[in-house]
């Protein structure tokens, strides 16, 4: 089947899935970036490599947890705090967000070259 312009555009692509952070008490849900989102995120990255070694987990947490709708619940301004978090919740959301958006082994060794 050969998609239409609006059968691409209305497609509910952004896969979401719970992830259990027994650190926290609970579990949080996250979602798969959109296009806009990843080259942002990609972006954040330009700069120098100390930033990248300093909030990767956090900043790729922030752009994929988000609450039952789909709508990301920390903004840029909050990932400083988040990167505060526990080292082994933010690297099993890490995990599974770097899965949920493709986002290989090479894409993270690109990043760190920037």
């Amino acid at each position: 089947m050969i998609l239409n312009k609006s059968a691409i555009l209305s497609a509910d692509d952004l896969k979401k899935e719970t992830v259990k952070v027994p650190e926290w008490g609970g579990s949080v849900c996250i979602r798969a970036m959109t296009g806009e989102e990843r080259d942002a995120f990609e972006v954040s990255f330009s700069g120098d490599k100390k930033d990248f070694k300093n909030s990767f987990r956090a900043r790729l947490a922030a752009s994929c947890i988000c609450d039952e709708n789909g709508v990301l619940l920390f903004a840029e301004s909050e990932i400083a705090e988040l990167a505060k978090k526990s080292a082994a919740a933010l690297d099993r959301i890490a995990a599974r967000c770097t899965k949920i958006n493709a986002i290989t082994k090479d894409d993270i060794e690109d990043l760190e070259k920037n």
